[in-house]
């Protein structure tokens, strides 16, 4: 116990209050996705404490022990913006933040003979008429947090564009003439159960499997060759010659898939998300958590999930 001491009439009082408890708290803290131009936009980083991968192959990283009565701070980051074609580059995503846990947004697409940009996942490169065009790395700092954007690579006046980077996976290089390159896959993190995931709308259920973190797919300038979104809400790129690109799924933290060029207008990378896993007996205020939030799980119900899709603010366990 805590408090001060105090004399009433000669004799030494305590005023008492309730000490802190510490609390294992487990964490999925995802980016957002960076916005494509032609090349496909690079997946928001991902680090967690749960399951044993994070982004970048990464081992999962500890759990925190955090107190009872002590707020902690909590950021969404949204989406990067997509671009009207014709010389500019996606925007990065914005970064998410959980306490010390900071993840880093995804890095834009390219534009035509443009490299992606860096990010928690980097940006998937423009195409070329010749040559080879570099995508965007995947950051280092403050850990590795996912994987580079694809190289885009000349295919005379084709163009094709490479895919973004995902959480579990380098984007795919361009591969010929008719068809760019696939967004990097998320993974996945089973912080949640697939029914709570589709509950609060957060990452992308395959099988049992909620994945998160995946890369747009290019776009691609005359063919009906845009390329598939990495699975973990990366978006497609276009699907008809020259035309616009997919958003990343929003809460997910995917990579917006590419557009064609000049004429087309690229996508939008998904906002980012983050879920928290803590013993049941505890509860947590402040930040509006997601629809459903919080959730009950675990084999005798002794864990509660809270996610939080949008918005900063902070939080506190009691």
């Amino acid at each position: 116990t805590t408090g001060k001491t105090e004399v009433f009439n000669g004799t030494e009082w305590r005023n008492l209050k309730e000490a802190p408890v510490a609390i294992a708290v487990d964490y999925l803290v995802v980016a957002g996705g960076g916005g494509s131009s032609q090349g496909g936009g690079g997946a928001g980083g991902l680090r967690t404490s749960y399951d044993t991968t994070q982004g970048g192959g990464q081992p999962s990283e500890s759990s925190l022990s955090l107190a009872t009565g002590t707020t902690y701070n909590v950021e969404i980051g949204p989406g990067g913006a997509g671009v009207v074609g014709g010389g500019s580059k996606g925007s990065n995503g914005t970064n998410s933040i959980f306490d010390t846990i900071l993840s880093i947004g995804g890095g834009g697409g390219g534009e035509i003979t443009n490299t992606g940009l860096s990010g928690g996942s980097g940006g998937g490169a423009g195409g070329v008429t010749t040559g080879t065009v570099a995508g965007g790395a995947a950051v280092t700092s403050p850990v590795v947090q996912g994987y580079a954007g694809g190289n885009g690579g000349g295919f005379n006046n084709n163009q094709p564009a490479a895919g973004g980077g995902g959480a579990g996976a380098i984007g795919q290089n361009t591969v010929n003439a008719s068809l760019a390159g696939a967004g990097g896959i998320g993974i996945a993190v089973n912080i949640i159960s697939t029914t709570n995931a589709t509950t609060a709308s957060v990452g992308q259920v395959s099988g049992s499997d909620v994945y998160y973190a995946g890369g747009g797919g290019g776009g691609h300038w005359v063919q009906v060759g845009g390329a598939a979104g990495g699975i973990g809400g990366g978006g497609n790129g276009n699907t008809t010659g020259g035309g616009n690109g997919f958003n990343g799924s929003p809460n997910s933290g995917g990579g917006a898939g590419g557009g064609g060029a000049y004429a087309s207008v690229a996508a939008n990378g998904g906002s980012g998300v983050v879920i928290l896993r803590y013993p049941s007996t505890y509860t947590v205020s402040g930040l509006t958590e997601a629809t459903g939030s919080p959730f009950t799980e675990g084999a005798s119900n002794e864990f509660k999930v809270s996610v939080f899709t949008s918005g900063s603010g902070t939080i506190t366990f009691s």
